[in-house]
C-alpha cells in the first residue's frame, strides 16, 4: 500500500514537471512570435505605396527641373531629360491607373448600401455606418493622391514643353549665329590649322604606335569582327536580292521596275552593309580598348565620311548611272550625267571633309575661328558648283541620243540652282555660316535621302501595279518553287509593293529626322509613343497593341482551323461519325473559336470600346430593324445546328426547292438541286415552313413503277412477273417485301404498280431502269402487251363535210365535188379503208 502511494506521488510529480516544461516552452515560442512580428516592418497597402510613388515622383521632378536649368545650353543633355521626364510621365499616369480600379469598386459598393438615413427615417445598423464612413475616407484619400498624380503630370508636361521650346531656341541660336569674316580672321586660322596639323600629325603617330605594339591583336580582332559582319549581311543580301544588286549588261533594254529595282536595292543594300562595317569596326575597336579618347571621336568621323561619300557615289551611280544609258532613270545625256554625278559627289565631299576636319580641331581643342573658316571654304565651293552646274546642258537632246549635246536646264531649275548658290554664298560671307553649312550639308545628303526614297516607292508603285509583278525574278522563282497561278503572284506582287513601301519609309524618315536636328532619343520616344500611345480625340489607341490583337486573332483563328480538320479527320472519320453530325461538330467549333479569337484579339489590342457606347446606343434601334432578318437567320441557323431536322447529305423538299443539303451555316443553307443547281436558302424560312425529309431517320425509301396491260392479259401473271423480276434484284429490300397493287381498270388497260423498298434511296434510280428494261423485255417474251391510248371516232356519210377554209381558197371559193372532198378528209384524218378514224 505504502508502495502504490510513493509510486503515485512520484507520477504526480513527473506529470506537474513535463507541464510546467511544456507551459515555459509555449510562452517563451509566444514571445519569441511577438517579437519577429513586431520586428517585421508592416506591408504597404496600395494606396501607401502609390503615396510613397507620388512623393518619389515630386523628387524626381525636382531634381530635373534643376539639371534643365543648368543644361540650358547643352542639346544632347536636353535631349536625355526629356527621356527621363517623359519615363517619369508615364509612371505618374500608371499610379493613377492602379488605384482606378479600387476607386471603382469603392463606389459601387457605396452605390449598393446607399445614402444615410435622412431625419424621421428609422436608423441603420451601426455596422452599415462604419463601412460607409471607411470607405468615403478611403475614396477621400484617393481622390487626394489621383489629384496629385495629375498635378505632377501637368507638371511633368510643362516641364517637357520647356525642354522643347529650349531646344528650338537653342537650334536657332546655332544656325543663326553671326561671325564676323575679316583678313584678320582668315590669318588666324591659316596659323592655327598649320598648328593643329602639327598636333594631330603627332597625336595620330604616337597613337598607332602603341596600337601596334600592345593592342595590335585587338586590333585584328576588330577588323576581323567587323568585317564578318559586314560580309554576312552582304552575302545574305546577294542570296535574296542577288538579282537587284548588279545589272546584266546583257539587257540591252530593261524594263521600267527592273531599273527602279536595281537602283533602290542596289544603293540601300550595300550603304547598309558598309555602314554595318564601319559602325561594327568602331563599336569593337572601342571595346577592345583600341581607340583613345581623344582619337575616337576623330575615328567616328572618318567613318561617317566615307559612309556619306559611299552613299552619295552609289546614289549617282543608280539614279545617273553615267556609263550605261539604257540604265538611266533621268533624262539626262552621257555628258550631263557624268557632270552631275561629279558635282553631287564633290560636294558630299567637301562636307564629310569638312565635318572630319571640325572633329579634329574638337579632340585637338582648336579655335573657334579655325571651325567657321572651314565652314566658310566648304560653303563658298559649294555655292560656286551649284551656280557653275545652273548654265550646264545636261538635258536629253530632242533626237534622244544620249551621245549628242545635251540642252540647257528647264528655265525654273535653273533658277533655283542660282538662287540656292547664291544664297550659300551670301549668307557665308556675311557670317552666317553656320546656316551655310547647315544648308550645303541637308541639300547633299537629305537630298539623296529624299531620292532614294521616291526611287523605293516608285518600286513599290511599279511592282504592285496589276499584272506587273509576273516578270520579275522573284516572281518566277516563287511560281517554280510553290507553283503559284497568275492570280496569286499578282496578290503577292501586291504584298511585295507594300513591303518596299515600308522598307523606304522605314530607312528613309528617320535618317532624314536625324540630319535636321533630331537625336536618337528622339526618334526612340516617337517610336515609343507611336506604337504604345496615339490620340484621336478622346480615344487611346496603341498600335502595338493592335498589332498583337491582329496576331492573336489570327493564331487563335489558325489553331481553331486546325482543331476542325483534326476532328473531322481523325476523331469523327475513325468513329464513322454521320457526316450532318460532323459538319455541324465542325460549324459550331468554327463560330465558337471564331468569337473566342474576336474577344482575344479586341482585349489584346486595348481597345476601349466604352467610348463608343453612346453611338451604339443610339444606332442600336435602327439596327436592330435592319438587321433583324439576319438576327433572325442566325438563331435559325443555330437550331438548325443543333436540332438537325436535317443534315448535311439529306435529300429535302422545301417549297419548290428539292435536292441535296450540301452546306449548313448561319445565315442559310445550301441545297445543290439533281440538275446541279445551288439554291440557297434563308434558315427562317426552313425553321417557320415545311421542309420535307427523305433521308431523315434513315436512307430507306420505296419506290414505285407504274405497268399498264391490254385486257387481254392475265392480272395475275403480271403480278407473279413482276415480283419474280424483282427478287432477282440484290438492293431490294426483303423486309418490308416487295408486293404489287391492282390499282383500275383503266380506260384501255389494267393498270398495276410495283412497289418495294430500297435501303438508300439515292440507288432508287438506276434500280428504277434497270427494272423497267427486264419488265419490258419479260413481257414481250410472254406476248403481253402494253397498250397505247386509243380512241374509236366514226363519221357518217350523210353528213357532208366542211372543208378547212385553206382547200376553199384554193377552189376558188368555189364547192368541190363529193369524191375529192372525202380524199381530202382522208388525208387529213388519216382514215382506214374500213372508214375508221384512229387518233
Amino acid at each position: 500500500m505504502r508502495l502504490r502511494s510513493i509510486l503515485l506521488r512520484t507520477i504526480l510529480l513527473v506529470t506537474l514537471a513535463l507541464a510546467g516544461a511544456h507551459f515555459e516552452s509555449a510562452a517563451a515560442v509566444a514571445q519569441e512570435q511577438q517579437t519577429q512580428a513586431a520586428a517585421q516592418p508592416a506591408v504597404d497597402t496600395p494606396f501607401d505605396q502609390a503615396a510613397k510613388d507620388i512623393e518619389k515622383a515630386k523628387t524626381q521632378l525636382a531634381a530635373f527641373q534643376d539639371s534643365v536649368k543648368q543644361n540650358a545650353d547643352n542639346d544632347d543633355a536636353l535631349v536625355g531629360l526629356a527621356t527621363k521626364a517623359d519615363e517619369l510621365s508615364r509612371a505618374v499616369i500608371t499610379i493613377s491607373v492602379n488605384l482606378r480600379p479600387r476607386f471603382d469598386q469603392i463606389k459601387n459598393r457605396l452605390a449598393e448600401i446607399g445614402d444615410p438615413p435622412k431625419d424621421g427615417q428609422p436608423p441603420e445598423a451601426e455596422i452599415v455606418t462604419q463601412e460607409r464612413n471607411a470607405l468615403a475616407a478611403e475614396r477621400a484619400q484617393i481622390n487626394a493622391v489621383t489629384g496629385d498624380a495629375e498635378n505632377l503630370s501637368i507638371a511633368v508636361t510643362k516641364l517637357l514643353n520647356e525642354i522643347i521650346q529650349m531646344r528650338r531656341q537653342l537650334f536657332a541660336a546655332t544656325l543663326f549665329k553671326r561671325t564676323e569674316i575679316s583678313v584678320s580672321v582668315l590669318d588666324d586660322a591659316a596659323s592655327a590649322f598649320v598648328r593643329e596639323t602639327g598636333e594631330f600629325a603627332q597625336a595620330l603617330s604616337g597613337w598607332a604606335s602603341f596600337v601596334w605594339k600592345f593592342k595590335r591583336f585587338p586590333l585584328f580582332a576588330a577588323i576581323f569582327l567587323s568585317l564578318a559582319s559586314a560580309l554576312i549581311l552582304l552575302s545574305g543580301s546577294y542570296r535574296l536580292f542577288g538579282s537587284y544588286l548588279r545589272r546584266d549588261e546583257a539587257v540591252e533594254n530593261p524594263s521600267y521596275i527592273g531599273r527602279l529595282s536595281i537602283a533602290f536595292w542596289s544603293t540601300l543594300i550595300r550603304t547598309l552593309a558598309l555602314s554595318v562595317l564601319l559602325v561594327t569596326s568602331f563599336f569593337f575597336l572601342n571595346s577592345f580598348n583600341v581607340l583613345r579618347p581623344d582619337i575616337a571621336p576623330v575615328i567616328g568621323a572618318l567613318f561617317g565620311t566615307i559612309g556619306l561619300v559611299y552613299f552619295v557615289g552609289r546614289f549617282v551611280n543608280a539614279i545617273f548611272a553615267p556609263h550605261e544609258p539604257h540604265w538611266r532613270l533621268v533624262r539626262l545625256s552621257n555628258l550631263g550625267a557624268r557632270s552631275i554625278g561629279y558635282c553631287l559627289l564633290a560636294m558630299a565631299v567637301i562636307n564629310g571633309l569638312d565635318y572630319l576636319f571640325s572633329s579634329i580641331g574638337e579632340a585637338m581643342g582648336s579655335p573657334l575661328v579655325l571651325t567657321v573658316v572651314r565652314s566658310l571654304i566648304a560653303a563658298l565651293i559649294i555655292g560656286l558648283i551649284l551656280i557653275a552646274v545652273s548654265f550646264g546642258k545636261p538635258m536629253l537632246a530632242r533626237s534622244g541620243d544620249p551621245d549628242a549635246p545635251g540642252r540647257h536646264w528647264p528655265r525654273g531649275m535653273a533658277i533655283i540652282l542660282r538662287v540656292v548658290g547664291t544664297a550659300l554664298i551670301v549668307s557665308a560671307l556675311a557670317g552666317y555660316v553656320g546656316l551655310a553649312r547647315f544648308v550645303a550639308t541637308q541639300l547633299i545628303i537629305t537630298g539623296a535621302v529624299v531620292a532614294t526614297m521616291y526611287v523605293g516607292l516608285l518600286s513599290g508603285k511599279a511592282i504592285s501595279r496589276q499584272e506587273s509583278f509576273g516578270d520579275t525574278f522573284f516572281a518566277r522563282f516563287l511560281t517554280r518553287r510553290f507553283n503559284l497561278g497568275p492570280v496569286a503572284i499578282d496578290q503577292v506582287g501586291l504584298l511585295v509593293g507594300l513591303a518596299i513601301y515600308a522598307v523606304a519609309l522605314l530607312v528613309g524618315v528617320p535618317l532624314i529626322l536625324l540630319l535636321w536636328g533630331f537625336h536618337v532619343q528622339d526618334l526612340q520616344l516617337i517610336a515609343f509613343r507611336l506604337f504604345t500611345e496615339v490620340k484621336l480625340g478622346g480615344i487611346s489607341i496603341s498600335l502595338l497593341g493592335i498589332c498583337t490583337g491582329i496576331l492573336l486573332f489570327a493564331g487563335v483563328y489558325l489553331l481553331t482551323r486546325w482543331l476542325q480538320r483534326w476532328l473531322d479527320g481523325n476523331v469523327m472519320a475513325r468513329s464513322h461519325v454521320d457526316l450532318g453530325v460532323r459538319n455541324s461538330v465542325k460549324t459550331g467549333i468554327g463560330y465558337l473559336g471564331v468569337g473566342v479569337a474576336a474577344i482575344i484579339g479586341v482585349s489584346s489590342a486595348g481597345i476601349d470600346l466604352s467610348s463608343f457606347a453612346l453611338v451604339a446606343s443610339a444606332l442600336s434601334v435602327g439596327i436592330g430593324f435592319g438587321l433583324q432578318n439576319i438576327v433572325s437567320n442566325f438563331v435559325s441557323g443555330l437550331i438548325l445546328l443543333v436540332e438537325r431536322p436535317f443534315k448535311v447529305g439529306d435529300h429535302v423538299v422545301s417549297g419548290t426547292a428539292e435536292g441535296i443539303v450540301k452546306r449548313i451555316s448561319v445565315r442559310a443553307t445550301e441545297i445543290e438541286t439533281f440538275r446541279k443547281q445551288s439554291i440557297i436558302v434563308p434558315n427562317s424560312e426552313l425553321i417557320n415552313g415545311l421542309v420535307g425529309n427523305w433521308t431523315h431517320r434513315n436512307r430507306i425509301g420505296r419506290s414505285e413503277i407504274p405497268v399498264s396491260v391490254s385486257y387481254d392479259a392475265d392480272p395475275q401473271k403480271v403480278m407473279d412477273i413482276l415480283l419474280e423480276l424483282t427478287s432477282k434484284i440484290p438492293l431490294v429490300m426483303r423486309n418490308p417485301e416487295p408486293h404489287v397493287e391492282f390499282l383500275r381498270f383503266g380506260p384501255y388497260s389494267l393498270d398495276f404498280e410495283l412497289r418495294f423498298f430500297l435501303a438508300d434511296m439515292g440507288d432508287g434510280m438506276t434500280v428504277r431502269n434497270n427494272l423497267r428494261i427486264e419488265i419490258l423485255r419479260r413481257f414481250r417474251a410472254e406476248g403481253i402487251e402494253i397498250p397505247l391510248p386509243q380512241s374509236d371516232l366514226t363519221i357518217h356519210r350523210d353528213a357532208a363535210p366542211v372543208l378547212p377554209t385553206a382547200v376553199k381558197e384554193q377552189r376558188g371559193g368555189q364547192e368541190a365535188p363529193r369524191e375529192e372532198e372525202e380524199r381530202l378528209v382522208r388525208q387529213l384524218r388519216g382514215r382506214t379503208a374500213d372508214g375508221s378514224l384512229k387518233s
